[in-house]
């Protein structure tokens, strides 16, 4: 098992390194028509910080960066009501119109039948994209105050020129004093497109992945941005072969011994609204697959992929087996895109009743 550092010598269980953005969400409407939209906040890495924060009860801090303005308090205000500490949060000045620096925005609309869902993001220059190595002081964070658990992400990695060697900059602090260190590959075109597209989320990924000790992922993920192939895996990711992918963790662990647990998802999107829900991990040469969800069905795309790495990593950190540790993501994340709302709105006991093989009975 993951050897982590003692809970007693650390201030936080989790850390998160990334871009927390302001998500707009119009319901059951689309984003060129609505008139009305929910706010919420989120972002890839700072969701399983808030994850393991408000679903399994881990102290979580975020690292990030904010403009001084009135939506960057928005956003400050619904971190509170996520109960993720803001200690680390770098805050920039603001010059008025959002020209060096700005909150960066998501929409997000659900997928309707055989119609996707649709993300659009409006991020450039955001505070985080605008973080820089030797802004943030890792040598306190890891140790003086002392972190268990740091995450951070292929979408943080993307983000600007100068996130990657933040990022490197870090791992490096949290190796140093035995940290745990944990990266999810999410890979997203828009992010990669106009500055080298697949190639260059290589170069980048392939690079932070020296560091990294638990590896995440998705059906897509461990292609696109380590440029590991899965044998008979289409472009749409239509068909799962488990057999292939678990071929494909292997190398990656041969590639990159440093690797202790390998996790991916594998969701076959058979309409917006059902979808197949299972995952694989690999530690210490042997697999452990999540119960399998077959037509699961999908309330909210957003979320599942991060509530299922805090699932996974409150097992690992509670030093469950890897087994149980699986089924903790799988659950969790199942529960995040079959409940309306944000990535987590749902409870511990909830995740292990679903675990258990609990069906949607009224809890009493």
């Amino acid at each position: 098992m993951l050897k982590l550092r003692a809970e007693s010598d650390c201030k936080y269980d989790i850390l998160s390194l990334g871009e927390v953005m302001l998500r707009f969400d119009p319901g059951d409407e689309r984003i060129h028509t609505t008139r009305n939209f929910k706010v919420w906040e989120g972002g890839g890495e700072y969701n399983v910080a808030r994850g393991l924060k408000r679903c399994f009860s881990k102290r979580a801090a975020v690292v990030t960066g904010i403009p001084e303005c009135p939506t960057g308090q928005l956003l400050e205000d619904l971190i509170y009501q996520g109960g993720v500490s803001q200690e680390y949060i770098k805050w920039f000045p603001y010059d008025g119109i959002g020209r060096d620096v700005r909150v960066g925005l998501n929409f997000t609309e659900s997928g309707f039948g055989v119609r996707a869902a649709v993300g659009c993001s409006d991020r450039a220059n955001s505070g985080a994209s605008n973080l820089k190595k030797g802004d943030i002081n890792w040598e306190k964070i890891f140790g003086e105050d002392g972190v268990r658990w740091f995450h951070t992400g292929g979408i943080y990695a993307g983000l600007s020129t100068t996130t990657p060697d933040v990022i490197i900059e870090a791992v490096i602090a949290a190796k140093k004093y035995g940290t745990i260190v944990s990266y999810d590959l999410n890979y997203r075109d828009s992010l990669w497109r106009a500055v080298g597209g697949e190639a260059k989320a290589q170069e980048v990924n392939r690079e932070i992945a020296k560091y990294v000790d638990v590896m995440i992922g998705n059906e897509e993920d461990f292609t696109a941005s380590l440029g590991l192939k899965v044998e008979g895996l289409d472009k749409e990711c239509s068909k799962l072969d488990t057999d292939n992918f678990k071929k494909m963790m292997m190398s990656a662990v041969a590639e990159f011994p440093n690797f202790q647990v390998v996790a991916t998802t594998l969701r076959n999107a058979k309409t917006a609204t059902k979808n197949d829900w299972g995952a694989i991990i690999y530690a210490e040469e042997k697999f452990c697959d999540a119960t399998l969800r077959p037509d699961l069905e999908i309330y909210d795309r957003v979320g599942g992929g991060d509530s299922f790495a805090s699932g996974l990593i409150y097992g690992l950190m509670e030093g469950k087996t890897y087994q149980e540790s699986v089924n903790y993501g799988a659950a969790h994340g199942a529960l995040a895109m079959t409940s309306p709302g944000d990535t987590t709105t749902v409870s511990l006991k909830e995740v292990e009743k679903v675990m258990k093989g609990g069906g949607a009975r009224v809890d009493r």
